[in-house]
């Protein structure tokens, strides 16, 4: 009698350690689980908030995602209005032509050459020992593309602008870019293949 209730105290035991063990394991497939969501949901947020810029057309059809990276581009050259700062950059294409005497050899920007002119509100500096206007709030993206099949009519660019509205952390695009200077202000510059901004010295 003793040996049965021996083992069935020891069946018991080793029950009760197989149900513990199986716990154990939907306890971790189920954290495992949840932190594939937790790392998929902020993939899914990032990809959204990307797609959110980069999804952006202009009326005349100038996509956003054409100028995908300009944010790291090479600076060309900056200026300054009563309003805005402006910082200008462009893509690799453009900046060799530049380098290698565009357009002041009387050579055209080659196709693909992208521009884009950065514009901040300034304000003050606060902290510098001297008078300067510092960047502020960033406003717009004014956007230029070499693609003679698109733009023909245009001298082979074509124009957009995005606005940044700080408040939202949104880009749209501009309802009015294709009058936004656009073409029709840079005629003034046909001459140096509409580029108003040469490549500074540095």
């Amino acid at each position: 009698m003793s040996e049965l209730v021996t083992k069935s105290v020891a069946q018991e035991q080793r029950e009760q350690k197989i149900e513990t063990h199986s716990a154990v394991e939907h306890i971790a497939g189920f954290t495992i689980v949840a932190t594939a969501v937790a790392v998929l949901a902020v993939l899914v947020a990032t990809v959204v908030y990307a797609q959110d810029k980069y999804s952006l057309k202009s009326p005349s059809g100038i996509a956003f995602s054409d100028f995908r990276g300009y944010e790291d581009w090479s600076a060309v050259s900056s200026a300054r209005t009563d309003e805005v700062l402006k910082v200008i950059v462009a893509n690799p294409t453009m900046i060799n032509a530049y380098k290698a005497g565009i357009p002041g050899n009387g050579q055209p920007f080659p196709e693909g050459s992208m521009i884009v002119k950065l514009q901040w509100k300034p304000k003050k500096s606060t902290e510098a020992p001297f008078v300067v206007d510092v960047p502020d709030v960033f406003s717009q993206a004014f956007v230029m593309e070499k693609d003679s099949k698109r733009f023909p009519k245009t001298g082979g660019w074509g124009y957009a602008v995005f606005n940044y509205e700080a408040a939202s952390d949104k880009f749209t695009a501009d309802a009015k870019s294709p009058s936004d200077c656009g073409h029709s202000c840079h005629v003034a510059v046909k001459a140096k293949d509409y580029i108003f901004h040469p490549y500074q010295k540095r």
